[in-house]
């Protein structure tokens, strides 16, 4: 049988076993695999050489088409990010994990990145409250992790610390997440690894018109969520339409109560029209995002602790007596006047078709993205910064024919970006213009037992922006922008402009050692260009509390990576071991600027003043999970996995300094997660099956950590238990309804995750509880309904 038919018969029995969703975006051409009859109609078998197995054809609820599911319960998924063409994840030396859309549904976070942490090892999250979650994959976060929304690289200033992405969380039907340098298929910006966000594309192909809505309510933050979905295909049209509301309050915690300005609303708007032949497909895609978010900065009351509020301006502030915010205030959906404003808008166009025995791919999107953050009380219509970033995406990529066991592929990729300042009064970077683009040569090779795979990538970036002035506003008293022609002008960024270059390559293989296991190594080297803080910034931002100095020297980060894994899947038992070494050179961190006193440098309003540094660094570590499934106790599952990355700054005079330097900043400490489930079918008219579960989970002290100035404080250790239960209740004949319930943080501890930002936003002396900081969610009850028609 030909290794591609193969690919699509696993990949097939990924869909139906590990509740994937069917890749629409597989170049693969058929589905000729043999089928035996047997006497039962309910099911088929496929003869796959040496292996059968049964599958039962079951029909499923939301698109009235019938679906096979597996009896074996360690076949694997697809991956499509991590190559050029969708491929088994055996057969892929990168490490990567996919996450189905039944997991995202069946997991109550607060948002699509949260819900990937849960359930991916090496992946974590710096978090500002329970709305903005930026990922870290394996100790290494900001510019350095590459996020795809359906393939279109995400762009809106995702430099700074209190930027989210701008996602319906909603809309994500699948994801994929690599582990791991991916500058050779990317460029610049995946020098830590990759997360893939698939929306939903409609694949019934019944020409009838499907739906769903899902409503969702968790009692700490009293979260309100609605998201309703409309959808239609047939052989050659689709089309879908998507829209959701989320509103919260300002979220709890035993230690904190309310904590003040983290409540938010979002809204989002989506629209997909495609058009299929036999050969391909086009896509036209366009979404909309608003995001009203309080800004919380942490100020308190010395004595109660009770927050208080910025009323006054500049050298006006007391920082030290404020007033403190009712409980009115505390408890209420309105946003108040201190908040950010974030708009941002996507339109692009996705084609493939067959060429001959290969494929093309092709690629154009543009974005803008728009970002408010009001911090004048004095004058409430005022932003304290306004920007707007336009990005053009392109990319073409062409998959050659099969040659002799070997499929190539040659593309090029890359970006155009125009960012400008507007109405502010605080510019914390100037306007510019970026030139991006790449062009890389992919093979793999596969026969019998073995596959290798790599490439090499060249890449250009051009960042340039003229003198940038600013003035003081006579009547306001705020700084406004201004020209050269001005002579009270003062000049905040000099003219600069600069090409980087960098060459990205990866080699590497997997082998079938046995039928059901298999080992993988890769080393890669990645490339990443300098982000526009770390060269370009002299001011602050408000939003992030941070006033940032760049270093407009700064050469391009490059890192070598080697990369180890095994893989097994048995009948009873899954699992897999990675583990990684990671040298970076021109490492760009930030440090905290100390005052006389050796404490970190705050201005009047409670701001920290970073500056960036460039040095050698070296991470290594690993994820290991495993899952038990026994084939003879039907519906049970108990999942482990661990995950723990060290981080180390390597400049010799560092050395042995220990939290006085030589650790990197944000390193996650070691994690340990664990769940336990039973699934019950039911043989009632009503109740499908129900589904307990049981989480826990664990998180080490954090004691190696970048303490200069203050710049980070040691984290103790802290364990979560969850529990909750999902059901599926039928509805009508061919649809059911599924109810998601749980309780995170059942026993409501009081905890500080080591890389919550919030925990450092204390701006007095140790308090009398010897307490620091602001602390993550207390319990949290969660319900979601999930309703397909």
């Amino acid at each position: 049988m030909k290794p591609a038919i193969i690919t699509l018969i696993l990949a097939t029995y990924s869909v139906f076993v590990q509740g994937q969703v069917p890749v629409n975006r597989s170049s693969a051409k058929d589905f000729d695999f043999p089928i035996i009859p047997t006497e039962n109609n309910n099911e088929i078998t496929l003869n796959m050489g040496s292996e059968k197995d049964t599958l039962k054809i079951q029909r499923d609820d939301a698109q009235a088409t019938s679906h096979l599911r597996s009896n074996f319960l360690g076949l694997e998924e697809i991956i499509i990010s991590a190559s050029t063409r969708a491929s088994l994840a055996s057969e892929n030396p990168l490490a990567s994990a996919s996450v189905s859309s039944k997991q995202i549904e069946r997991t109550t976070e607060n948002n699509i990145i949260d819900t990937l942490v849960k359930n991916i090892p090496g992946l974590k999250a710096v978090k500002t409250g329970p709305n903005i979650s930026k990922p870290f994959i394996r100790g290494l976060g900001y510019n350095r992790v590459l996020t795809l929304y359906d393939g279109i690289r995400q762009e809106g200033q995702q430099y700074g610390d209190e930027h989210g992405l701008e996602i319906d969380d909603y809309n994500i039907e699948r994801a994929e997440v690599i582990k791991g340098p991916a500058s050779l298929l990317y460029g610049s910006d995946a020098i830590a690894g990759v997360i893939s966000l698939f929306p939903y594309i409609p694949s019934a192909h019944d020409s009838k018109l499907h739906g769903k809505y899902l409503n969702e309510y968790q009692t700490n933050n009293n979260l309100i969520g609605n998201s309703l979905r409309l959808n239609y295909s047939n052989k050659r049209f689709l089309f879908a339409l998507n829209s959701s509301y989320r509103i919260a309050k300002n979220y709890r915690n035993p230690i904190d109560g309310r904590v003040y300005l983290t409540n938010f609303n979002v809204t989002n708007l989506s629209a997909i029209a495609g058009y299929k032949t036999d050969k391909g497909f086009t896509y036209f895609n366009l979404t909309l995002y608003d995001n009203h978010q309080g800004i919380p900065d942490g100020s308190r009351d010395a004595l109660t602790r009770k927050f208080t509020k910025q009323t006054s301006e500049q050298d006006q502030d007391d920082i030290f007596n404020r007033p403190i915010v009712s409980e009115q205030e505390l408890n209420s959906y309105k946003i108040p006047d201190l908040s950010q404003h974030i708009q941002h808008y996507r339109a692009y166009l996705h084609s493939s078709y067959e060429i001959g025995d290969g494929d093309v791919d092709f690629l154009f999107g543009v974005q803008q993205n728009i970002r408010r953050e009001f911090t004048h009380p004095t004058n409430t219509k005022q932003a304290g910064m306004y920007m707007r970033l336009n990005t053009l995406n392109y990319g073409i990529r062409y998959n050659a024919p099969r040659f002799a066991n070997i499929e190539t592929s040659i593309g090029i990729n890359g970006m155009l970006q125009n960012n400008k300042n507007k109405d502010a009064t605080d510019f914390p970077i100037p306007d510019y213009d970026l030139i991006d683009g790449g062009i890389y040569l992919y093979g793999k090779w596969n026969k019998n037992k073995w596959s290798i795979s790599g490439g090499v990538r060249y890449d250009l970036r051009q960042v340039q922006w003229n003198d940038f002035y600013i003035t003081e506003d006579p009547i306001t008293g705020f700084e406004k922008l201004s020209d050269a022609n001005n002579p009270n002008a003062d000049l905040q960024f000099e003219a600069f402009q600069k090409t980087y270059r960098g060459l990205s390559a990866s080699i590497g293989t997997t082998f079938q050692a046995h039928k059901n296991f298999s080992l993988k190594v890769n080393i890669g080297r990645a490339y990443r260009a300098p982000n526009i803080t770390e060269i370009g910034s002299n001011g602050l931002d408000p939003g992030a509390h941070i006033i940032y100095l760049g270093n407009r020297t700064f050469s391009p980060e490059f890192s070598l990576q080697e990369d180890f894994g095994v893989n097994w899947r048995f009948r009873n038992l899954s699992g897999e071991i990675s583990v990684f070494n990671n040298n970076i050179h021109n490492f760009m961190y930030m440090s905290t600027i100390a005052d006389s006193q050796g404490n970190p440098l705050l201005d009047a309003q409670g701001n920290r003043t970073y500056r960036y540094e460039q040095s050698k660094a070296q991470l290594y570590g690993g994820e290991f999970w495993f899952a038990i499934h026994p084939r003879n106790w039907k519906g049970f599952r108990w999942d482990n996995n661990l995950s723990v990355v060290y981080g180390y700054n390597r400049q010799s005079e560092l050395k042995g300094k220990g939290t006085a330097g030589e650790y990197l900043p944000l390193i996650p400490p070691l994690t340990i997660n664990s769940s336990l489930l039973q699934r019950i079918e039911s043989k009632s008219k009503w109740l499908n099956s129900i589904t307990p579960k049981l989480e826990v989970e664990h998180s080490a002290p954090q004691n190696k950590y970048f303490g200069i100035n203050g710049t980070e404080t040691a984290t103790p250790s802290y364990t979560l238990f969850n529990l909750g239960f999902t059901a599926d209740i039928k509805f009508t004949e061919d649809h059911l309804i599924h109810f998601v319930f749980q309780v995170n943080n059942l026993f409501d501890k009081a905890y500080q995750s080591h890389l919550n930002r919030l925990k450092y936003f204390e701006y007095y002396e140790k308090t009398p509880n010897g307490r620091y900081g602001i602390y993550n969610m207390g319990r949290n009850f969660a319900l979601k309904i999930i309703l397909p028609f």
